[in-house]
This record gives C-alpha cells, sequence and structure tokens, in this order.
C-alpha cells in the first residue's frame, strides 16, 4: 500500500484529524526555456518578481526567493504540517532541499544565458529541529568560489529574525555550458 493509499483509507476513518492541500503548478518545461535564453540572474529576478511562475518544487515546499543579488539569493519558506517526519518535527530533506535550492540559485546568478548548473554535491549539518511553532524560515545562500567548470557556495537556515540557526550547508555545483 502507498502512502497516499494509506492516508486516503484513515482519512475515511478518521475525518476529524484529516488535513489536504491543493497543489497548482504551470509546466516547468516552457519556463525553463524561457530561462535558458536569460542570464541566471535576470531569470532569478523574474522568477521572484513573479514575471515567471515558480518552478514545481517552490510550490510544493512552500519556499520563494524574497532577495535575488549577483552571487547571493536569500529564500523564506514555511515549513507545514505536511513536511513532518514520523517523530513529529519537520523532516530533514525540508532544509536540504531549501538549503540546496538556494545555493543553486545562488550559483545561477553567476551564469550567463544558455550556461546551467547541476548540484555536484551537498553536505547539511543540522543545529535543531525546526517545529510547529516555527511559522517561517530563511536560508540564505551565497557563492564562496566560481570558475569556468565549478562554483562552490555556503548557506544558513535560520528562522525569520536570524536568531535561531537550523542548518547550515555548503554545496559545489558543476557548471554546464
Amino acid at each position: 500500500m502507498t502512502a497516499v493509499d494509506s492516508a486516503a483509507a484513515h482519512a475515511e476513518r478518521s475525518p476529524q484529524t484529516t488535513r489536504s492541500r491543493t497543489i497548482v503548478w504551470q509546466d516547468p518545461g516552457p519556463v525553463a526555456g524561457a530561462g535558458a535564453a536569460m542570464a541566471g540572474i535576470d531569470y532569478m529576478r523574474a522568477i521572484a518578481s513573479g514575471e515567471l511562475p515558480p518552478p514545481p518544487i517552490a510550490v510544493v515546499m512552500r519556499m520563494q526567493p524574497v532577495e535575488v543579488d549577483p552571487g547571493i539569493v536569500v529564500f523564506e519558506g514555511e515549513p507545514g504540517e505536511e513536511h513532518y517526519n514520523p517523530i513529529g518535527s519537520v523532516h530533514g530533506g525540508y532544509a536540504a532541499t531549501l538549503l540546496d535550492s538556494v545555493l543553486g540559485c545562488a550559483v545561477h546568478t553567476t551564469l550567463d544565458a544558455g550556461v546551467g548548473y547541476t548540484t555536484a554535491g551537498l553536505e547539511v549539518k543540522f543545529m535543531r529541529p525546526i517545529t510547529r511553532e516555527v511559522e517561517r524560515v530563511r536560508a540564505t545562500g551565497d557563492v564562496t568560489y566560481r570558475g569556468r567548470r565549478q562554483a562552490t557556495a555556503q548557506g544558513r537556515l535560520t528562522d525569520v529574525s536570524g536568531e535561531r540557526l537550523f542548518a547550515s550547508a555548503t554545496t559545489t555545483c558543476m557548471i554546464l555550458s
């Protein structure tokens, strides 16, 4: 039985504890095509401003860019119950995905039109759990090295005040010309 099937069966038996969420997204193909024709900084700014729709992962994870500068990107996210693990806190994969995204996007802001990237390595260190009391998180990524074939970046995931550190990460991205 899949997790979806199990949740549906439990929904029938326990409607009072059941939650649902409708997700709306756009076909990512045309957006990626438009982005490939733009410099990375312009593409990221177009997504941040709403000129271009967000990628589906941003909708699923409830995260969005709030600041975009060359080599530096800031996302905010809203962790919800749908991101919880079996022990009652936000799954570490939420933090890792948010950090991977902000780090990759920081690298993306350094790319020319027609140049792509992919994550070659990601290291995440968790400092404390994200719980239901945390309504919003802030991830900051900045490029520490940009070469012809690879780039590195570092990031932090905090509460929106920046006072509580939940996780930090480093990445190496391959530049795909």
